[in-house]
């Protein structure tokens, strides 16, 4: 089956630069992918091959998801992983229903909202709080993926794992990408633990060249266990032992404990859908801030006739308008909903239009203020606008049933706590937490408390219309995401663009702040006429890691992010 899948990406058009033990270095022309019956689009091409090999016997997305997850861990170490945690938006087309699961990752059971402050209260500097057991969340990734199984699967779980099993045995060549993100992140302290030392790095201290081969017998162990045993032995087991164990005694120790990790629980919730023009746009609710956000930007933009301005310096100017008083509710109300009575009228429509009607046409508004939403509930909290890093990976998958899955996964910043169990890294997601929890005597809503899920902006989404799928989307790249997803589906929606070309579109990014516009590409010539509307601009990278799948016509067509090293294949 494996040169099958090998065979079809050639037949499917992808170059043979990108094929799956690429050292491709040079982003290449992409051109949208279609076929008939089944896709899957990731970032890494081992990832999708395991995929589409899981589809080709029948399997379900929710099938597909674990094998191109566990290959994403091995293969994409420093983007997402079984330490990590993620969301998921699964349509099952039997009930045609829109499910949606969150497995963030929690803090210890302990945390206070001092947690990543001094002895005099001040907040740590940012790599400070990183690199070491404190910054790591109780990981959901694992325990997500069983739930979502459970519901969903058809194949055997234990030989959903078994390519990343033989894949870590036998080894795999390191990517251009890997390769450079272990350079980058040795300045970092990627080299500081001993068992992350020496997994990427060679024995004089350089970072594993591109094309080297790298094998991984202890994550082929964990897997095997986890193959055998399910999600217990990582939650209750040995596994948990040495998680423990590794986040309490390593440089910067913090406070999970073992009860922590068996207590950890998937939550179901409810999908976040706002009516943007012809289609419903579904999105992950908190503790994610995704598709609240997403939904207000597409909803302050409704009235305006983009299709019609096109992706013009004036489209853009909209944009960014919009994007700045979402981030500014995003920044003062959104966290986990189950510790912070959110307002919930951030969707009301009544609302968004009087806070539309601040959207100038003729100039920027500046720096925008949070609005107050109606809400039963009084709104005192204080503005959080703590960042967040950008390692994380999205992967979209359709199956010949018509089941869909839209997945973000992460362990935060690149290379997470930089702390290695077992063969796999942990996250460092207790940093998206804000770590001042007071400001002007309020509250931080994203304040650390034991227990909590801190806010994330992952945004996997799913567009309906008259009530079917047909495009599913994510995409990595920090508190960034929610720019990038929402750009690319009103350049599909709206500006009737090509898949592939509306991934490739450059990128326009604004957090509330200044407006970033994406080096080396046609949106630098945006930069006069938004500087005359009043914009402050940066020009920079922005390395998203779209991948998306939409279905119309009959046919399934997929792309994958020229930005980096993902492919869409499919049969």
């Amino acid at each position: 089956m494996r040169t099958h899948t090998v065979l079809l990406l050639a037949a499917l058009g992808i170059p043979a630069a990108v094929t799956a033990d690429s050292t491709q270095t040079q982003p290449m022309p992409r051109a949208t992918v279609t076929t008939d019956t089944a896709m899957v689009s990731a970032a890494n091409p081992h990832a999708v091959q395991a995929g589409v090999d899981v589809l080709a016997v029948g399997g379900t997305a929710a099938d597909a998801a674990v094998a191109v997850q566990m290959m994403l861990n091995l293969v994409e170490p420093q983007s997402s992983g079984i330490g990590g945690g993620a969301f998921i938006l699964y349509w099952d087309a039997t009930e045609a229903k829109l499910s949606t699961f969150d497995g963030r990752e929690k803090a210890p059971a302990s945390a206070t909202p001092a947690y990543f402050q001094d002895a005099d209260g001040e907040p740590l500097k940012w790599w400070d709080a990183v690199v070491g057991g404190r910054s790591v969340g109780v990981p959901g990734t694992l325990k997500l993926l069983e739930h979502v199984h459970g519901q969903f699967g058809n194949q055997e779980w234990s030989d959903l794992l078994e390519p990343a099993i033989s894949k870590a045995r036998e080894g795999f060549k390191v990517s251009p990408r890997l390769s450079t993100s272990i350079e980058s992140a040795k300045e970092r302290k990627l080299d500081m633990f001993e068992s992350t030392r020496d997994y990427f790095f060679k024995d004089d201290g350089t970072a594993l060249a591109a094309g080297s081969y790298l094998t991984n017998d202890n994550f082929a162990r964990t897997l095997r266990s986890i193959a055998i045993n399910g999600s217990a032995p990582f939650y209750t087991g040995q596994i948990a032992k040495d998680i423990v164990a590794a986040v309490q005694t390593e440089t910067n120790p913090g406070e999970m404990t073992l009860d922590d990790l068996a207590n950890y629980t998937v939550v179901e919730r409810e999908p976040v859908c706002v009516p943007y023009r012809a289609y419903d746009v579904c999105g992950m609710g908190p503790p994610t801030s995704g598709g609240l956000t997403m939904g207000q930007i597409l909803t302050l933009l409704s009235n305006h006739d983009l299709p019609s301005i096109g992706p013009t310096a004036e489209a853009w100017h909209l944009y960014i308008e919009a994007a700045k008083l979402a981030y500014a509710d995003r920044g003062m109300y959104m966290a986990d909903s189950d510790f912070v009575s959110m307002p919930e009228g951030l969707l009301d429509k009544t609302y968004l239009s009087e806070r539309a009607s601040l959207i100038d046409p003729a100039t920027s508004m500046g720096k925008a203020e949070a609005g107050s939403p109606p809400s039963e509930d009084a709104l005192n909290f204080a503005a959080d606008l703590q960042p967040e890093r950008e390692g994380t990976s999205h992967f979209s998958i359709v199956d010949q049933f018509g089941n869909i899955i839209s997945m973000t996964t992460t362990i935060e910043t690149g290379f997470g706590s930089r702390v290695m169990t077992n063969g796999f890294l942990l996250n460092n997601e207790l940093t998206d937490f804000s770590f001042k929890d007071m400001k002007d005597g309020k509250p931080v809503a994203n304040r650390v408390e034991g227990g909590k899920r801190p806010r994330s902006s992952m945004s996997p989404t799913m567009v309906f219309k008259d009530g079917k799928p047909m495009l599913a989307i994510g995409s990595p790249g920090g508190s960034r995401i929610i720019n990038y997803v929402t750009q690319k589906v009103i350049a599909i929606l709206d500006w009737e663009m090509d898949l592939q070309a509306a991934i490739d579109m450059p990128h326009v990014v604004n957090r509330n702040g200044k407006t970033d516009l994406e080096e080396g590409t046609t949106a630098l010539d945006l930069q006069s006429e938004l500087e005359a509307l009043g914009h402050e601009i940066n020009v920079r990278g922005l390395n998203s890691g779209l991948h998306a799948i939409a279905i119309q016509d009959g046919k399934i067509h997929g792309a994958a992010d020229s930005r980096r090293e993902g492919i869409a294949a499919g049969f």
